[in-house]
């Protein structure tokens, strides 16, 4: 056996609309961890994100040598992994660089090489049937308008659309609009006039997890959840798979997704909060 392969140097990123993981590691071993800017290829360039790794990456890791990238991010789909290949290609010339959306991170970071379905709870919502090596089966999530149940973007925009409509215990309207400062007219604002509605929605499930105790908030979580499952998760053959998680939601929420995914019968495997530990042990 050639015992230098099994040393190789492996760079992977997790990147999101707002932040990327970015992790050297060495037969599982963490080299250097660190984090920088998000990178999407849906709302940059490839000369834009070319420009960040080479300011802000390439200079953390110009004293190594790196046998091979694993990008998994945002927007990934496959019409645009080719421009994010490239803008990495510019700063680490090798041959071994694969670009994946943050769906097959969540697959290959929860499920491995066994089949399973994977659930990605966070700003937004996605999911899929894992085969083990390829997705069998995806619900389109829809984004935050006309899907990404269970997601922070849509328990936010109920949040809101509940306060504003007094369905709220009494009080949290008011505690509400007073921690975040906000007013109606600015929440209105925020939704339907400023970019990255779903960020400022999902910046609201803080909120949420402190006053979880109150049952007309518990009634928009599980409501969330039921819906993710429903519309999602029992598409697939969740009877015969165990259901993944990974994502600050699912993360935090956990005791209500698991309650609500047993008076489904929907057994509940990993939950966890990045995908980042799952593929440095995926590439171990």
């Amino acid at each position: 056996m050639d015992h230098t392969a099994l040393r190789k140097q492996i760079l992977i990123a997790d990147s999101g609309a707002t932040k990327t993981d970015w992790c050297l590691t060495r037969e599982g071993e963490i080299l250097q961890r660190f984090s920088g800017k998000g990178i999407s290829p849906v709302y940059q360039t490839e000369e834009e994100i070319a420009g960040e790794i080479r300011q802000h990456v390439y200079p953390l890791l110009k004293e190594r040598e790196i046998h091979a990238i694993h990008f998994y991010g945002t927007g990934c789909i496959p019409e645009k992994t080719a421009l994010v290949r490239n803008a990495i290609y510019q700063s680490f010339p090798i041959g071994a660089i694969r670009v994946y959306s943050d769906l097959i991170a969540a697959a290959h970071s929860l499920c491995g090489h066994q089949a399973g379905i994977a659930c990605i709870l966070g700003t937004g919502s996605n999911s899929c049937e894992w085969s083990g090596s390829e997705i069998i089966y995806q619900v389109s999530p829809l984004g935050f308008i006309l899907g990404d149940e269970g997601s922070g973007a849509a328990l936010g925009r109920q949040l809101v659309a509940d306060a504003l409509k007094n369905q709220l215990s009494l009080g949290l309207r008011e505690k509400l609009l007073e921690e975040y400062n906000l007013t109606p007219a600015r929440i209105v604002e925020n939704v339907y006039r400023q970019p990255f509605p779903s960020r400022f929605l999902a910046s609201l499930a803080p909120f949420l997890l402190h006053n979880i105790e109150d049952k007309s908030i518990r009634r928009i979580i599980t409501s969330g959840f039921s819906g993710f499952f429903e519309r999602n998760v029992m598409q697939y053959d969740y009877r015969k798979n165990k259901v993944h998680f990974v994502g600050s939601v699912a993360w935090y929420f956990s005791d209500i997704l698991k309650e609500v995914a047993a008076e489904k019968e929907i057994v509940v495997g990993k939950i966890e909060q990045s995908p980042m530990p799952g593929l440095i042990d995926y590439y171990k």
